[in-house]
């Protein structure tokens, strides 16, 4: 279907930024949304954020609302999560997904990028 690559992340103090990236190849013209994800040790994975492939929609949850901000590069097939204020419990596997139908599930997955946020 689709390969996605993320990239971008690293080791950051609290307060600092960071700008993750999806680059998507493949059946792109076939994606509905990407959406980011994160999977901290120990703990379940969980939605970071997402945008619809066309219309640019964009959903968070509460917990990065008004720190980080998705959007797309629709010519270079990439999605970029930029992340400011960032916080020790922000560290986790950072991993993009891309769903093609608007109910659908996230059916392809990238490796995985790791974001570790120091205090």
């Amino acid at each position: 279907q689709v390969q996605l690559v993320e990239s971008g992340g690293g080791l950051v103090q609290a307060g600092g930024s960071l700008r993750l990236s999806c680059a998507a190849s493949g059946r792109t013209s076939r994606i509905y949304s990407l959406g980011w994800f994160r999977q901290a040790p120990g703990k379940e994975r969980e939605s970071v954020a997402s945008i619809t492939w066309t219309g640019g929609g964009t959903t968070y949850t509460d917990s990065v609302k008004g720190r980080f901000t998705v959007v797309r590069d629709n010519a270079k097939n990439t999605v970029y999560l930029q992340m400011n204020s960032l916080k020790p419990e922000d560290t986790a596997v950072y991993y993009c997904a891309a769903r093609f139908t608007i109910f659908g599930t996230y059916d392809d997955w990238g490796q995985g990028t790791q974001v570790t946020v120091s205090s």
